[in-house]
């Protein structure tokens, strides 16, 4: 079995990966915050660390990966008073939401998938903690983390004090002793969520949060942490810093594995420039394995444009791959390939593994049964070919449309409207959509 390396954001560099306890590897990724629909930006970190899950699963022989849920923040706060739906009603849709896009794209649900509503008791602890040994102060119903405290500050992003200060657009207010620092609880009013606390009702700021939950389900010290390159700084900085500061002696996260961001049509993601795609909406123009595909087809670390192009080119890789799996069928094969596991085990080189799933498509194409079953196994890796080659081709969100013209075209040739029936097919097969007649009807295929 090859050795896994992995990019580590805090010493940046490529390591070899040694958990903390063999028999139990511990990962954590940040979540989604539950107020609108999730973006293709927000599924990328998904669906690398969907990867990254199941090839830890392959190598160790226990994981834990926990993906917390932000149910409590001024995003939401807006949400609700904007629209005057209750926020538990927010919440609960936008997750459900979130579900079932995740799941629309192969992404398996995580081992523990905390709400942050259900851990202000383990924030209020981490805060007294930092209080307690002088790394946090309250002033004027907030309690603040004095960043001066901690020396390493900045060893993750790598920033100096006066970038991080403009970088993290921190407010600048009377209560604070230094403009650095930043809020670990906040005063509520009464139209807005708030919990007890020795510091009056109020509620947790964002970066608690995540401190609270991982320590809960992982410990103090835990092996991966992951999330988007846009949450090194502030939220991972803070995350880090806090942690260390509140248990003494802890390492936190060993290894920070960060994703780069996700473009569209070569540019940054926007509703101002009309560019702004919901997975939903992606869902619409083509089939979710398709897009997923697209999103592992760069290496995780690098800026990813998703264009429609990308998205037909990742389509007809598919074909590619299950015309493979029709022509020589084989049963499921357990044994991943060993050259799309050492692919997987450099840095999570998923282009690589693809290039890799290529060539033993070539050899099925060839003839080559166990090449076959070789390739489904190593796409399973990657959450892809785990379908029937004859449901891929007939499936997508334009089959009901197909099955329609089908219809359509037997109608006029009962009819004995050829030159319809005609028409209809050549429209079909321009399209790429290839019918065939035999005694049981007219079935159809993409070419």
């Amino acid at each position: 079995m090859p050795d896994l390396r992995l990019h580590n954001s805090l010493t940046r560099q490529k390591e070899r990966f040694e958990p903390l306890d063999p028999a139990h590897v511990r990962l954590y990724v940040c979540g989604p915050t539950v107020y609108d629909l999730a973006h293709i930006g927000n599924a990328r970190p998904v669906v690398v660390f969907d990867v990254l899950s199941r090839l830890l699963r392959r190598l160790y022989p226990r994981v834990t990966y926990v993906r917390n849920v932000t149910d409590v923040d001024d995003k939401i706060n807006a949400r609700a008073q904007q629209s005057g739906e209750p926020i538990g009603a927010i919440t609960a849709r936008t997750l459900a939401d979130y579900h079932a896009d995740m799941a629309a794209l192969g992404a398996l649900p995580p081992d523990v998938e905390p709400r942050a509503t259900a851990h202000i008791a383990d924030m209020i602890a981490i805060i007294e903690r930092l209080i307690a040994s002088g790394h946090a102060y309250a002033a004027e119903g907030h309690v603040l983390f004095a960043v001066g405290s901690f020396p390493r500050y900045g060893a993750l992003s790598g920033r100096p004090p006066d970038e991080m200060l403009a970088g993290a657009r921190i407010e600048i207010a009377p209560y604070k002793r230094d403009a650095g620092d930043f809020v670990l609880w906040k005063p509520s009013s009464d139209d807005l969520p708030g919990w007890d606390s020795p510091w009056g009702r109020g509620r947790p700021g964002w970066h608690i949060e995540c401190s609270a939950m991982s320590w809960r389900y992982l410990g103090e010290s835990f092996d991966i942490h992951g999330g988007g390159a846009d949450l090194i700084f502030p939220h991972h900085e803070n995350e880090l810093a806090q942690s260390v500061c509140a248990f003494p002696g802890s390492g936190f996260a060993r290894v920070w594995v960060h994703n780069g961001m996700l473009l569209v049509n070569g540019e940054k993601m926007s509703k101002s420039l009309g560019n702004f795609l919901t997975v939903r909406d992606v869902l619409a123009r083509g089939p979710a394995e398709a897009a997923r595909l697209l999103l592992l087809r760069t290496h995780y670390r690098a800026s990813l444009d998703f264009s429609d192009f990308a998205f037909a080119e990742a389509r007809r890789e598919l074909d590619r791959f299950y015309r493979a799996l029709e022509r020589r069928p084989a049963p499921p094969a357990d044994t991943v390939p060993e050259s799309v596991l050492e692919a997987l085990c450099d840095d999570l080189n998923t282009p690589l593994a693809i290039a890799r799933l290529h060539e033993l498509a070539d050899a099925a194409l060839a003839g080559d049964a166990p090449a076959s079953a070789a390739l489904r196994a190593g796409g399973g890796m990657l959450g892809i070919l785990q379908q029937d080659p004859s449901a891929w081709f007939r499936g997508g969100p334009d089959a009901a449309a197909i099955e329609a013209r089908i219809a359509e075209r037997q109608a006029a040739r009962r009819a004995r409207d050829f030159v319809h029936a005609d028409a209809v097919r050549q429209a079909l097969e321009q399209e790429g959509i290839v019918l065939e007649d035999g005694p049981a009807g007219t079935t159809w295929r993409r070419a």
